[in-house]
């Protein structure tokens, strides 16, 4: 019975401490999106556990857990189901991350190709500007004035693609980094929990220790 009775007061404890941290880090109130009020659906569903947000999961497995005076009773399976959400999202963001990190070496390479690119064609045109008003190219008599024009436009057709090429790395760059802090924020929430739960699991373990020594 003592053993039934610890799980009890763990989990808990593991609850109040996980929605605790929960509503600590919930945001001023803003306008309510699209994708906040699918969420909200979740809340008091069926499938509150499985589908939604994580904040609003906690708030369905608070819902759908018991009352026992300051407490709450949590099944395990719940529990559980809850934990391997909050798992699965971390791995999913670092995933993300890795996928950021490779997309931006891809840009980082072909932003070099274009600039070296766009630098050989600024020479040829040194080049050409040094010859004759007039020239055979590919068999044909161009004037000088026409052949810049089509360099020029195409030299301006690869700084434009290089400045979204730039763009493009740019916001990678910093969405790599927002995925980083969000992963390193669910990290730490997790220790932060963890060792809640644990001086929490001790302190009614003495309690319960005591009540016991005070019926002996």
């Amino acid at each position: 019975m003592s053993k039934l009775r610890l799980a009890f007061v763990f989990f808990t404890i593991l609850f109040i401490s996980s929605y605790t941290l929960l509503q600590a880090q919930t945001p001023a109130a803003a306008p309510v999106t699209a994708t906040q009020q699918a969420n909200n659906a979740y809340k008091y569903s069926p499938d509150g556990l499985k589908k939604g947000s994580l904040a609003n999961q906690f708030d369905h497995l608070n819902y759908i857990s018991k009352n026992n005076y300051d407490f709450k009773m949590v099944r395990k399976t719940n529990l559980d189901i809850v934990k391997r959400n909050v798992v699965d999202t971390v791995a999913k963001l670092h995933k993300e991350i890795n996928s950021l990190k490779s997309s931006s070496s891809n840009y980082s390479s072909n932003t070099k190709n274009l600039q070296d690119s766009i630098q050989t064609l600024k020479d040829q045109l040194a080049q050409e500007q040094q010859k004759t008003d007039s020239f055979s190219f590919l068999g044909i008599n161009t004037s000088k004035s026409l052949y810049s024009t089509v360099v020029w436009t195409i030299i301006a057709v690869l700084a434009v693609a290089t400045f979204i090429f730039l763009i493009s790395y740019r916001k990678a760059k910093v969405d790599t980094v927002e995925f980083q802090k969000t992963a390193e924020q669910s990290q730490e929430e997790f220790a932060t929990f963890r060792k809640k739960a644990m001086e929490k699991e001790q302190l009614l373990k003495r309690q319960l220790q005591d009540e016991l020594n005070k019926k002996i």
